[in-house]
């Protein structure tokens, strides 16, 4: 066991279940292939890790998607409630360090989570902030009362209200490079990784003729 621990919130790539709104655009079939391609992405970034790690699924464990970690499921009936319950089961397990980052970041990087870890060593929270206005980690190295509770989740104000009642807490934080996750069919064209993977747009162009 390390001092620091990251986990993973994901969901089992099936069909139907994954990209939702993404999926209104591009269809089902479309939008999985992109939670695939976006699933390969995050998992090159927490093999370079050299801290625990725990794979939360939202409802279904897929056995074969992640063999090599510690796979749960996330507990609790919104958002806030299921980040909360996973921080919490963490520091009850000993670790020190914890930070969370989702499945849907073309971008992200084993240097995000390794900075968000490193900042912990001087800061209670972290952020990752998303270019909608969220965030794509979030990083403890204690539970801050309320952090998770009556926030606006999937609003593009949730990080800064979040950040002016931890300043209101003074509860010591810090922010990371902003990176944009894939929401909508305005987010996956304008991405790199998609304008860069030409086996992704003629999948998603034959499902669409």
């Amino acid at each position: 066991m390390t001092k620091n621990l990251v986990i993973v919130f994901v969901k089992k790539a099936t069909l139907g279940s994954v990209k939702t709104r993404l999926a209104k655009t591009i269809g089902d079939l479309g939008a999985l292939e992109v939670y695939k391609e976006l699933l390969k992405i995050t998992k090159n970034a927490v093999a370079e890790l050299s801290c625990d790690v725990r794979i939360y699924f939202s409802e279904t464990i897929d056995d074969d998607g992640w063999p090599n970690y510690a796979n749960r499921i996330q507990s609790g009936t919104n958002l806030g409630e299921r980040m909360y319950n996973a921080f919490k089961d963490g520091f009850e397990d000993g670790y020190k360090n914890i930070v969370l980052i989702g499945s849907d970041l073309p971008d992200i990087s084993t240097l995000h989570i390794e900075e968000g870890l490193a900042a912990l060593e001087k800061n209670q929270v972290v952020f990752g902030p998303a270019e909608d206005g969220g965030y794509y980690l979030i990083g403890l190295s204690q539970l801050p009362p309320g952090i998770f509770i009556n926030k606006p989740w999937s609003q593009p104000h949730l990080l800064k209200t979040t950040l002016l009642e931890l300043e209101h807490l003074n509860i010591s934080f810090s922010t990371l490079e902003p990176l944009n996750d894939i929401d909508t069919y305005e987010d996956l064209i304008a991405s790199d990784f998609y304008m860069n993977n030409t086996k992704l747009q003629e999948k998603i162009q034959q499902f669409n003729d």
